[in-house]
């Protein structure tokens, strides 16, 4: 019993910790092709040949197709919140982490979620007052976006 709580812990911990640790480094997004979250029920990875600078972050794309759309508008595509989980941005104002795979296309913007074996945040987001929701994570956002992580 004792080992399996043991095990738990550390899928645990290290779970979090790559989650954490896809928003706190240069590149965006984990490495996924922001523009696949568009065209795709399940986003794509990016190549190391396909990429651009941003606001100090690397965008990587799947496709020279998906860079020049990128390029062409990236507002369009830049995640909201600056990468970081729009519910703890929300409800916290506090910059959280993300796991790539855990997102929400909402009135044309991406928005990414923290995801834990016990936390989904895209649920939270989701049985909430979400377009209150937005309006408090604009309003927090322009409150953290320059704090340090």
């Amino acid at each position: 019993m004792k080992k399996t709580i043991f095990y738990l812990i550390v899928i645990f911990i290290a779970t979090l910790s790559y989650q954490c640790s896809n928003t706190n480094d240069t590149v965006a997004v984990g490495g996924y092709d922001v523009v696949s979250y568009f065209s795709n029920k399940t986003p794509i990875k990016g190549k190391e040949t396909f990429t651009t600078d941003l606001n100090g972050k690397t965008y990587y794309f799947s496709s020279e197709k998906s860079l020049k759309e990128f390029t062409s508008d990236p507002d369009k595509y830049i995640p909201q919140y600056g990468g970081y989980c729009a519910y703890a941005v929300a409800e916290k104002k506090i910059k959280m982490g993300v796991d790539p795979e855990v997102y929400e296309i909402r009135d044309g913007k991406l928005y990414l979620f923290y995801n834990s074996f016990f936390a989904n945040k895209l649920e939270d987001w989701q049985e909430g007052d979400t377009k209150a929701l937005q309006a408090k994570g604009d309003k927090n956002w322009e409150e953290i976006k320059n704090k340090k992580d």
